[in-house]
């Protein structure tokens, strides 16, 4: 069963360009915030607020060795997403054969 909850703030966190690169940069492997940074055009402050928000939503996980916090890609919420949109995907094409066939009924009965 979907947690909606859980699926708003996945939602809310692929929402912002930066975070879906941050995204995209963690399928390599883990990295560190300064790392993750460095293509951005921002300070370390605010990707340091993105992670936070990518870790709230479970995108993320966290662990400091020393001083540097590495963050990794944790996946399983875009699975649950992805099982979600499908299942949407497919209620809506099952409506819209019904709606198709329904239009070449009404098509011959006229024609």
């Amino acid at each position: 069963m979907l947690d909606h909850d859980r699926m708003d703030l996945l939602l809310h966190a692929l929402g912002d360009r930066t975070r879906r690169n941050i995204v995209e940069r963690l399928t390599a492997g883990p990295a560190s915030a300064s790392q993750l940074a460095r293509p951005h055009q921002m300070t370390l402050s605010a990707v340091m607020q993105h992670l936070a928000v990518l870790e709230r939503a479970g995108l993320v996980r966290s662990q400091k060795i020393g001083r540097v916090r590495s963050y990794q890609l944790d996946a399983a919420p875009l699975r649950a997403a992805e099982s979600w949109m499908s299942t949407q995907r497919t209620a809506w094409e099952a409506g819209l054969d019904r709606l198709s066939e329904v239009l070449m009924q009404d098509d011959t009965e006229r024609g």
